[in-house]
């Protein structure tokens, strides 16, 4: 995944209202409950069957560093659906989202004007319809250069443009990205 994709699913993992299972044996139940099997959940983990049914009757206790990371990476991207699609809605819907990022800017401007990108460090609040089409193009799994195209039009149109107060023909060329965070 990218940065813009990354940083959406941790705003939407903000909403959570339990915590992950900590221990690799609870992290493991969880995740063969909704694969509804060992063998499903060794197939994505990489792992032997075996070692998923050792998991899950707390045999083994401490995985290696690899595998516990993909075990809690598949238990994060799985855990409590419900509350993160409500979230993303409520989002989508009614209040948008903030991006806190720092980044070079560069623009297309009408001539006279300066062009120079410079590094910027914004936050801003996006309304519900620039966050309703950066869910859309997630879910739809656009690429991480169409992500960042989607994030550049809306920071163009609500900071440097001001939902149309000025700068009418600015295009906003949005490199060099240093941090991106979303928040809901």
């Amino acid at each position: 995944m990218g940065i813009v994709a990354d940083s959406l699913d941790r705003a939407a993992q903000q909403a959570f209202t339990r915590p992950i299972p900590k221990s690799a044996g609870a992290q493991m139940r969880y995740l063969v409950r909704q694969l509804k099997g060992t063998r499903a959940a060794a197939d994505l983990l990489g792992v032997s069957q075996r070692t998923v049914e050792r998991y899950v009757r707390d045999q083994i206790r401490r995985p290696r560093a690899t595998l516990a990371q993909r075990l809690e990476d598949a238990v994060r991207e799985r855990w409590q659906p419900r509350i993160r699609e409500q979230a993303r809605r409520q989002a989508a819907t009614s209040t948008g989202l903030v991006i806190n990022t720092r980044a070079r800017f560069g623009f297309t401007a009408a001539p006279g004007t300066t062009d120079d990108a410079r590094m910027r460090h914004l936050t801003i609040a996006l309304p519900p319809h620039h966050a309703a089409r950066l869910f859309e193009a997630q879910d739809a799994r656009a690429s991480e250069q169409q992500l960042l195209d989607l994030t550049a039009e809306a920071l163009g149109e609500t900071y440097f443009r001001d939902a149309g107060r000025r700068a009418q023909g600015l295009m906003v060329e949005f490199t060099d990205v240093e941090a991106l965070d979303f928040d809901l």
